[in-house]
């Protein structure tokens, strides 16, 4: 599976392909591969958590996109997901972790498959992928907005208002966005999908589409020092009438509820002391995207 470009950070990161992402793929490509090939085949039996710590090291599947997990400009795995595994798994006796970037839509095949031991990319928890894996509690709760030129010129504040509009947008490769949108009343087909939002930015600045699509972390991490666009207010799409809020936490096999528990303990010991909101903050995230959601409510 070889490295994908970083989710955008202002103008810094590499492409990126996000843990929003509905597609659920095909199976991981490039470097990650090697790691995979000697755990492809039959998931093994017995007390994974045991395991690690007898290992000392997990793996951590990632999906090169900021804020989440990517290489920074010093070469570094870093991002609030990566930062967080280093934290928790240190505390269950796991000292060592070792990240293997992947496509997004290669993350739950990969875990699967035992490329690696968790998926560490802040990924939206959905009914769709509770059937595949188990999930921690979310570690943040995430509302959408659009990037938009200066002065938001079509007054667009709502995928309702796209559709009035009849404006031109876009979002990237297997976003949720693209199931709002289309929940609002625009057609799948007239959608432009781009690569990451670093593209969308682009295209919004180059007058391209008149929106881009993204989560509130994103847009407002990308237009930071864009002189031509601005991200939109915060707000939660409207599906089948009613709004969504999304979460994103870390995922397991099925197999492995006994290493999903534990992390869960650890995480709700964090959420209450304030140390994960300490550990999210440097990489943009705020106190309203701080959640008492759980995975029982996202998978229902």
């Amino acid at each position: 599976m070889a490295s994908p470009p970083g989710k955008d950070s202002g103008n810094t990161a590499r492409p990126l392909i996000r843990r929003r992402s509905l597609l659920l793929g095909t199976a991981a490509l490039g470097a990650a591969g090697a790691l995979g090939a000697a755990g492809c085949g039959k998931v093994p039996s017995g007390d994974t958590l045991a395991r690690l710590r007898s290992q000392g090291t997990v793996r951590l599947g990632i999906a090169g996109e900021a804020p989440y997990g990517y290489i920074d400009e010093q070469g570094a795995f870093t991002g609030e997901a990566v930062e967080l595994a280093k934290v928790v798994f240190k505390r269950l006796g796991v000292p060592g972790v070792q990240p293997s970037p992947t496509d997004f839509s290669s993350l739950i095949p990969g875990l699967n498959s035992q490329q690696f031991d968790v998926v560490s990319a802040g990924m939206y928890i959905n009914r769709d992928r509770c059937a595949q894996v188990v999930f921690a509690d979310p570690e943040y709760q995430m509302l959408d907005s659009f990037i938009v030129r200066k002065g938001n010129p079509k007054n667009l504040r709502s995928y309702e208002d796209v559709v009035a509009a009849r404006a031109r947008l876009a979002t990237g490769t297997g976003y949720a966005e693209i199931d709002y949108a289309v929940a609002a009343g625009i057609p799948r087909k007239e959608i432009v999908i781009l690569q990451d939002p670093v593209a969308g930015l682009n295209a919004v600045e180059s007058g391209r589409v008149d929106v881009f699509a993204g989560t509130a972390l994103t847009s407002r991490n990308v237009v930071r020092k864009s002189t031509k666009a601005e991200a939109t207010k915060p707000f939660a799409p409207v599906v089948d009438g009613k709004k969504k809020i999304d979460g994103g936490g870390f995922a397991f096999r099925p197999t492995d509820t006994g290493l999903r528990d534990a992390f869960n303990e650890e995480i709700h010991r964090m959420k209450k002391s304030g140390e994960l909101f300490r550990i999210l903050r440097p990489f943009g995230f705020t106190e309203s995207e701080m959640t008492t959601m759980t995975a029982e409510e996202l998978c229902a």
